[in-house]
């Protein structure tokens, strides 16, 4: 028994003196955790970083970050994404300065809108010769009957933009051949800066070319026409067609208008293609007329001539000559001139002289002194005088007095103020 309590003895002992050696191993341990954090904290993270391993670093195992450097990005390879440092943003500009207000003067603009009228005229002999040499002095116009004070003043020299219109229908085998000889004789006329359309009509307006300078082209439109369609001459469609189609088309351009004269069911009446002639601008036509001879043979024949313009379309010597002065009235209306060549030897001879009336023009350009935009239909007349002011005299070459003629459009439409 004394043996057991001896035992237990010892064993307490034991325990004590294991106590106490804890306690001794906690009091060192616990006496040199700031004795490292000093040290730690004492070096700089550049030479702290290359000696350190993930089993010394505290945070969680993880090696330590550097703090990015000034310029935005790590000091090694493990620190964090480059940063880029932010520009400093220029200064916004100051605001402009308002210009300082006058007293009693009330703020706003003015816009003055001055139309101008461009006329172009042709000054010819009797015989059809071009009169050059005027200047602008020579020519006085008249708008209502009101002088006009001429602003601008030249003579134009630049290549044409014009349309051939050409009728070609079941009529006449006459009509269809001579058509065709006025079409192949305008042809020949053109030049290389030209611009030309080629179109024909029977019951309605076809396109054969569109503007084209290739001559080629024009000659193969016209080779087209061998075979005629309707026998119906709607002259009043094809023409309103023509003209609407030349309002999208800039400068000055001209209707070449080869035709009997004679409209036989247009959807248009004669009173609405003048309306549409008065409000066209820069665009003169000139009229050909073609069975001029037949027209005369069958005056004298009589009874063999019906259905001369078509088997069932009652067309007789009142309709023809209805059509002769409705093509007078379309070329006086546009400065144009109207022809009705009685031979084919003629059509060479008159499609020279339209393109020397073309190509040689004065051009007029005036602010009227009526400025009202109220859409209203206005007269011109233009006199060519000496410069004095009296009549001009022009002499030919033997040095006898010449008589000169004055073609010119005989009025315009003026602007609307909703346009």
């Amino acid at each position: 028994m004394f043996n057991l309590h001896k035992d237990k003895r010892l064993d307490s002992s034991r325990e004590r003196l294991a106590g106490v050696i804890c306690l001794v191993f906690l009091a060192l341990m616990w006496g040199s955790l700031p004795v490292t954090a000093q040290d730690q904290q004492g070096q700089t993270p550049a030479t702290q970083m290359p000696s350190q391993t993930p089993a010394q670093t505290p945070d969680n195992g993880r090696p330590k970050q550097d703090v990015p450097a000034e310029a935005g990005g790590p000091t090694d390879n493990v620190g964090p994404y480059a940063i880029p440092t932010k520009k400093t943003e220029d200064a916004p500009p100051p605001p402009p300065v308002a210009p300082k207000k006058v007293e009693d003067i009330p703020d706003y603009s003015l816009k003055v809108n001055v139309p101008l009228v461009n006329v172009d005229v042709l000054v010819t002999t009797k015989d059809g010769q071009f009169v050059p040499g005027l200047k602008q002095d020579n020519f006085r116009i008249l708008e209502d009957g009101v002088p006009q004070n001429v602003t601008h003043f030249n003579v134009s020299k630049a290549p044409i933009t014009a349309v051939l219109l050409v009728e070609f229908a079941s009529t006449n085998y006459v009509f269809m051949i001579q058509a065709l000889q006025a079409s192949y004789a305008f042809a020949n006329t053109l030049r290389k800066d030209d611009w030309v359309a080629v179109a024909y009509y029977d019951m309605q307006p076809h396109i054969l070319v569109d503007f084209t300078q290739d001559k080629r082209a024009v000659y193969g439109a016209l080779n087209q026409m061998r075979i005629p369609g309707f026998s119906e001459t709607n002259l009043f469609d094809a023409l309103y067609d023509t003209l609407d189609r030349l309002d999208r088309v800039e400068g000055k351009k001209y209707v070449i208008l080869v035709t009997t004269g004679v409209d036989t069911f247009s959807k248009l009446t004669l009173d609405q293609i003048m309306k549409k002639i008065k409000n066209t601008k820069d665009v003169t036509i000139f009229p050909i007329s073609v069975g001029f001879i037949v027209r005369e043979w069958c005056d004298v024949n009589p009874g063999y001539c019906r259905g001369m313009h078509g088997v069932g379309i009652p067309v007789g010597r009142m309709d023809y000559l209805q059509g002769d002065n409705e093509m007078r009235t379309f070329a006086a209306m546009t400065g144009g001139r109207a022809y009705f060549p009685r031979f084919e030897g003629e059509l060479p001879d008159l499609f020279g002289d339209i393109s020397n009336d073309i190509r040689n023009q004065y051009t007029i350009s005036y602010s009227p002194t009526n400025s009202k935009l109220d859409g209203t239909y206005r007269k011109l007349k233009v006199q060519v005088v000496a410069p004095g002011g009296g009549p001009l005299k022009v002499k030919d070459q033997k040095g006898k007095d010449v008589k000169i003629e004055i073609v010119a459009r005989e009025g315009y439409t003026a602007k609307h103020s909703v346009d």
